[in-house]
């Protein structure tokens, strides 16, 4: 029985050649992803561990500019030096440093853009830093840049740098350029070494540092040096060995792995759940067409285990085939999404290319498994294949029992996922998600096994239409599309998964960019939005600079600001009186925003009203520097989602401020006459064209936040982009067996007239029909799940109103009937070659 099913599978390299490939692709999604978060995995881990070679206790503080988080001073880091044990002990600040490139645009991506202080020891060397071209910066007015950097600024040593931290820009001279194993840098950042003095005036204040590494002298124990640290450390500092950081790291960093592992292998798994209906299909295809060779195997001795188990064998090899061809691609796609990580800005640590027997093991059986699990109903129907199916080569049809228990099991779970559904976009929230994942997870398998008996009243639908314009070609087309529905279903199937997905997450993304994109424009009256491209607040110098600008006909800046009232902590935003209505779309429902201008605050209406306040009330508060004090509402107002649910006078949040340096988030500005190129020139001008500092018009506001959408949606159609290549595999190769099947049918109709040319018409428009009535399934289960999943997230969506993106979907349709045609090409090909004398005599 190996034998034979070794040669049926020799016998039928064509026909399983899409189910190789179905299965080869899913192999090397699993394989590839397994392999790439190894890789970067192993990469991170090893850079993490080498960055604390030298290191025996790490120091870390929450050190800022007030008295209530000091850091470690001067003082306390000379104690440590003098322990017995201790060789260095080094003191370290940083914080947000942006270094423009010669066009004075940003170099790097402003979140990683980092400074920090060079701190030589003994020999002038810092052991952080190797230096490739100059040396450290060892005084004020000099720094010294990261390799890439200063590669992409073309900056040399000598050559003045322009460098913005959170104030105005500063020129520096280039005293050095370093290599470094840097996360920041490694991210697609920028690294900026000051001196010392200069980095602790920055970043926090003479004589602190935020945090501090020490390193051992030989035979000195880590442990032991560490207890004899502690009792030296401020109250709000943490200290741990360089070993148990390494090791936290490197645990961080595969949690941090572990979320892309799992959204890649979902998108594996999406592909092989495609792949498993093209095998399945396949499989039964090729049995019914050896009904009469399985019947005379048992008419010749063979039991039904041993039928069975030679079509499990074929799926085993098959398998097997395609998980080495796929395993092998999986290492060529983890290679090129390290490259592509590469071009995309984030540099990787070098590494070898990390291949774990749990990537090999995954691959292989997830190849083998999948395989034998879809050909394993279709060995089952063969095992009981009757001898005396020997005297007829036509399988037997489905019995009327049989389809009436399919289509009840199919109907019951569709209307039970279908309440799922609906109760879990009626529920919400997060639970309501959840609810809706599983209800989609059964409506998805109920609709796959109700799609045969959906084929024939969807497909009898557009019968008289292709009829009519396609003659007898589309008549024969749309007989032959619904003539075994079972198959029809499947190929359709495989469509219809991959299109419920892509429509969903179509739905759902356009649905949310348009809530979001009118709560931008509700919301603003502003023309521009200045904000720190690191996302740090701005320095108070910036509001100053806007407002002696040219245009600028109101500022506003939105400061962030703290208090309790009555033990319930609330955020605030201080603007400027006067000009916050200027800027931002505020609706007074009582009392006046002029209040403002007299010391009072204006309270959201829904906060109001849950805390049973009303305008003339007076508040007790505590501030956030906790003095306390009492606040009168002057106004109330119907909420805006870029203001916190108080709005106060910028001078009391300057006030009660517990920090030395501004909290200013954003600054809004409305320009005389609008938008337009004078003005922003006007704004970066004031800012002193400062690379750190964003200037955004209402449309690139919109886009700001918008954008993730349309980036995770591309994302998303790329990842899709493979179970659909499966569904088309699906359609091929369905087609190029039914061709296969009728050759005695379609040489019977090219002997009584039908042409070349309406042959071939006939296999494309049959390819057509299946491959819309796929999509139109997918497509409709798709726009519900849509609805759905935002249904549980319209409660935090201001605005929310579902949109139904009719050109997409249009689109959807349209490439669903070009995958039918270009599917169609070598089967339609095939069958207009046929013979037809050759034809009718075959069996």
């Amino acid at each position: 029985m190996f034998r034979t099913a070794l040669r049926n599978v020799l016998a039928h390299k064509a026909r399983l050649l899409m189910t190789v490939l179905a299965v080869m692709l899913g192999v090397a999604f699993v394989s590839g992803t397994l392999v790439f978060t190894d890789t970067l995995g192993n990469a991170f881990r090893n850079q993490s561990a080498k960055s604390y070679d030298n290191v025996a206790v790490s120091i870390e503080t929450y050190a800022g500019d007030d008295e209530k988080t000091p850091g470690i001073d001067d003082a306390t880091l000379e104690k440590i030096r003098g322990l017995d044990g201790v060789a260095s002990a080094t003191g370290r600040v940083n914080g947000f440093a942006g270094v423009a490139d010669p066009d004075g645009k940003l170099i790097g991506n402003g979140w990683s853009n980092t400074g920090a202080n060079f701190a030589p020891g003994k020999d002038g060397k810092d052991s952080q830093y190797v230096f490739t071209d100059g040396s450290g910066p060892t005084k004020n007015g000099t720094v010294a840049l990261d390799e890439d950097t200063a590669s992409k600024g073309k900056y040399r040593v000598g050559d003045p740098v322009r460098v913005a931290t959170n104030g105005p820009v500063k020129e520096y001279t280039l005293a050095g350029v370093f290599t470094t194993e840097d996360g920041a840098v490694n991210a697609g950042g920028s690294l900026v070494l000051f001196d010392t003095a200069t980095a602790q005036k920055l970043y926090l204040k003479p004589g602190v540092f935020q945090n501090a590494t020490v390193s051992a002298e030989p035979g000195v124990s880590d442990r032991k040096l560490l207890d004899e640290v502690e009792p030296l450390l401020p109250k709000d500092a943490t200290a741990q060995t360089g070993k148990a950081l390494a090791d936290k790291q490197a645990k961080d960093i595969e949690s941090g792995l572990t979320s892309l592992n799992t959204m890649l292998l979902a998108f594996a798994g999406i592909a092989l759940f495609v792949g498993v209906f093209l095998i399945a299909n396949t499989f039964s295809m090729l049995i019914a067409q050896r009904t009469r060779e399985l019947a005379l195997m048992r008419a010749i001795g063979a039991t039904r285990r041993q039928v069975k188990r030679s079509v499990l064998l074929e799926a085993a090899v098959v398998g097997t085939l395609a998980s080495v061809i796929g395993f092998l691609l999986g290492l060529g796609l983890a290679t090129g999404l390290r490259s592509a990580m590469g071009v995309m800005g984030g540099k990787i640590p070098a590494g070898p290319l990390v291949v774990s027997p749990t990537a090999v093991g995954s691959a292989f059986a997830v190849g083998i498994l999948i395989t034998v699990l879809a050909a394993w109903l279709p060995a089952r129907r063969a095992a009981k294949i009757a001898p005396v199916a020997a005297m007829s080569s036509v399988h037997a049809t489905a019995s009327v029992k049989s389809l009436v228990v399919r289509n009840s099991i199919g109907g019951v779970i569709t209307l039970l996922g279908s309440a799922g559904i609906v109760g879990g976009a009626a529920t919400g929230g997060t639970s309501g998600r959840q609810l809706v994942a599983a209800g989609a997870f059964f409506a998805l398998i109920g609709v796959i096994i109700l799609i045969p008996l959906l084929s024939r009243p969807v497909i009898a639908l557009v019968r008289p239409l292709l009829k009519k314009v396609f003659g007898v070609s589309g008549k024969l087309a749309s007989q032959n599309a619904v003539r075994n529905p079972r198959r029809t279903g499947a190929t359709a199937s495989a469509l219809a998964i991959g299109l419920t997905l892509v429509t969903g997450i179509s739905v759902l993304g356009v649905t949310l960019g348009q809530a979001i994109d009118k709560m931008t424009t509700d919301n603003i009256k502003a023309d521009y939005m200045v904000t720190m491209a690191s996302g740090d607040s701005l320095d108070e110098s910036a509001l100053t600079a806007l407002s002696k600008a040219d245009g600028v006909a109101a500022l506003s800046p939105q400061q962030a600001a703290w208090f309790e009232v009555d033990g319930d902590y609330f955020s605030a935003s201080g603007v400027t009186p006067g000009d916050v209505e200027q800027v931002f779309s505020l609706t007074t429902e009582s009392g006046s925003l002029a209040s403002l201008e007299d010391g009072q605050v204006a309270v959201g209406s829904k906060t109001a009203k849950k805390h049973g306040w009303k305008t003339g009330d007076t508040l007790p508060v505590k501030f956030d520097d906790d003095k306390k004090g009492e606040l009168k509402v002057g106004a109330t107002y119907k909420e805006n989602e870029f203001l916190s649910p108080f709005v106060i006078p910028k001078e009391m949040a300057d006030a009660h401020s517990s920090s030395t340096r501004s909290e200013i988030r954003e600054i809004w500005i409305k320009a005389d006459g609008g938008a337009s190129k004078a003005n922003e020139q006007s704004i970066v001008n004031a800012l002193g064209d400062n690379p750190a500092m964003s200037v955004m018009d209402r449309q690139d506001i919109r886009d700001m936040f918008g954008g993730f959408i349309n980036t995770a949606l591309n994302i998303m159609y790329g990842l899709l982009a493979m179970a659909l290549l499966i569904a088309v595999l699906g359609v091929v190769n369905t087609l190029a067996m039914s061709v296969f099947e009728r050759q005695q049918e379609i040489g019977m109709l090219r002997a009584i007239g039908l042409d070349r040319g309406r042959v071939k018409r006939m296999i494309r428009l049959e390819a057509v029909v299946i491959s819309v009535f796929g999509a139109v399934i997918g497509v409709g289960l798709g726009v519900f799940l849509g609805w759905a999943i935002g249904r549980t997230l319209s409660a935090d969506i201001p605005g929310y109103a579902l949109v139904i993106p009719w050109d997409r979907l249009g689109i959807f349709l349209l490439l669903a009937a070009l995958v039918g045609v270009l599917a169609s090409l070598w089967p339609a090909r095939s069958a207009a070659k046929l013979n037809m004398l050759t034809a009718i005599k075959t069996e």
